[in-house]
Parts: structure tokens; sequence; C-alpha cells
């Protein structure tokens, strides 16, 4: 009997773990044909979630928990899960219930007929305008930029075969981008759209600021674009800067009065320039910073206590 491990991100969510609980468990009694486990990723919650998932673990032999040392994110998190999981196939879900249990029936079926990944879609967001604004043109630019076809509008939330799952864990990289990582793997993958509900309970965890660093990782873990860009940057002013010399001396050895214009033009020219130069840095910072996270070498996560787990 193949077994299906759903790997469920928590921090903070106290009021959602019991709920999500029933609800995969419902799901789990319509697939009589699989074994199914469940793996909870306590990610440094400060709440009483991990009381609550070791209550149910008391209860019910097919729940595990990872406790991380502190809240390394959801990424890491995810990636704990990952390491520590040994099924066929591995369901990545959030807590909060915005990822619907109910879906893992779309998501088994769609494997059983041969494919290694299964993502899900949003076909609508429960979000504000302005977030759905940026969601849209972030996923525009990423699709643009990208090396690779990362699909547009989806999450963590699919399903990966486990054959993927033993190449994800080998991957070394410290700013995990996991929906690039799925589809940089390759294999055989289909998406599958729903409507994302409104979180069920609780505050959300991604504030503008996380969002906004996911997204920078998605594009500078995947994308040497913006670094070209800079290069016929400097190849376009050089021509322009040679062509503005000989325009200058053309005009100073055989006109008579002429002159270049003032300390206005002037100015101008060297903020537009010096704000050009100082968006380069910026953006080399950028991979410069993430070269120093690999060389550093430190893990994504710590494990503080496994439970559930044979041999823990």
């Amino acid at each position: 009997m193949k077994t299906i491990e759903v790997i469920i991100s928590v921090y903070n969510e106290s009021e959602n773990i019991k709920n999500i609980y029933t609800r995969l468990c419902k799901i789990f009694n319509e697939f009589k044909r699989y074994k199914f486990n469940i793996i909870f990723v306590n990610d440094g919650s400060s709440d009483n979630s991990e009381q609550l998932i070791k209550e149910i673990i008391y209860n019910d032999d097919r729940v595990k928990c990872l406790n991380l040392a502190r809240n390394f994110g959801q990424q890491a998190a995810y990636t704990a899960g990952l390491d520590f999981s040994s099924g066929d196939a591995v369901v990545l879900m959030d807590c909060d219930l915005q990822d619907p249990p109910e879906l893992l029936k779309d998501l088994v079926k769609k494997w059983e007929e041969g494919y290694e990944v299964v993502y899900c879609i949003r076909r609508k967001r429960n979000e504000s305008l302005f977030l759905n604004i940026i969601y849209k043109c972030y996923y525009k630019i990423l699709s643009t930029l990208a090396n690779i076809n990362i699909p547009k509008d989806t999450g963590d939330f699919s399903l990966i075969d486990s054959k993927l799952v033993e190449i994800i864990k080998k991957l070394p990289e410290k700013n995990r981008f996991l929906r690039g990582l799925r589809a940089w793997v390759g294999f055989k993958q289909i998406g599958i759209e729903y409507e994302r509900p409104e979180r069920a309970a609780g505050k959300k965890k991604y504030n503008l600021i996380k969002l906004i660093k996911l997204g920078l990782d998605g594009i500078f873990s995947f994308s040497y674009f913006p670094l070209k860009i800079f290069f016929l940057m400097a190849v376009f002013f050089s021509l322009l800067s040679g062509l503005g010399i000989i325009f200058i001396l053309i005009g100073k050895l055989f006109f008579s009065g002429f002159s270049v214009v003032g300390h206005t033009t002037t100015y101008l020219l060297i903020l537009i320039f010096s704000s050009i130069q100082l968006f380069c840095l910026a953006i080399i910072g950028e991979y410069i910073s993430r070269i120093y996270d690999e060389v550093k070498g430190r893990p994504n996560y710590i494990l503080k206590e496994k439970i559930g787990f044979k041999n823990d």
C-alpha cells in the first residue's frame, strides 16, 4: 500500500490545527487504497500550537511533528518536512485552510494518471484589489525574467512524487523558492485551478515585506536577466557618451561660438546617472548577499525535536 504524506507548515495556528486535522481525516477515510501520514512542522510558534499537535499525536499514530528551534520561515519549514518525509508522494499545504484539504482528491487523481507534480493554480484570490494587482504584476515579471517556466499564480500547495522529493532534498541553496525548484526539476507536471478562500481563522503571517522578500528570492534564484540588462545599459550609455564627446569636439573645432549647455543640464545628468548606478549596485548587492549566504553554509533550519517518527 502506497503512502501519501501531508506536510503542513505551522506558525501560530492554534485556531486552525484541529480544523485542518479533522478535514484531512475525513478525506483520508475516503481513500482506502492509500496509507496517509501528516507531518506538522511547527515553525517556532509562540502560541499553544505545539501542545495541540502533541494531543493529536497521542491519539493518532499517523500524525508526526517537527519542532524547529525558532521561526525560520515557511520555505525552511517545508524543507524540513521534505527532509523527513518518506512517503511515495508528498503534499505541501498551509495550515490556514486557504489550501482546501478537499483538493487532495484531485491531486491524487492526477498523480494516479502519471503526473509526478500536481500544483494548484489560484484562479481567484480573496485579497484586496491592491494585493491582487501586485500578485499579477509579480508573476508577469517572474515569467518574463525567469530562465525556466514557473507557472503563474501558483503557490507551494502541490503534490510531489517521491523521486522529485529526493532530488529537491539534495539541492543545497539557502534562499529557497520551492515552487521554482519544483519547476526546475522538471518531469511530468500539471496544474489544477481552484478558488483560494479567505483564511479560516487567525492572522496572516505574510506581510508586504515578507512577500517582497519571497518574490525577490524567486527572481534572483532563477534569473540572470537583471545582470544582462546592466551590461546592455553599459554598452548603450558608453556609445552615447562616445557620440557626445565626438559632438562636442566637432562643435569646438569647427563652429565658432559653440558652447555646451550650462549647469542645469549637468546637474540633471549627474542625478540621472547616479540613480542608475545606485540601482545597479542594489541589484548586484542582492546577488552578492545570496552568494554570501551560500558561502556561510548554515543550515536552512535547526530541528529542536521530532515526535511520532520511528526511532525518535
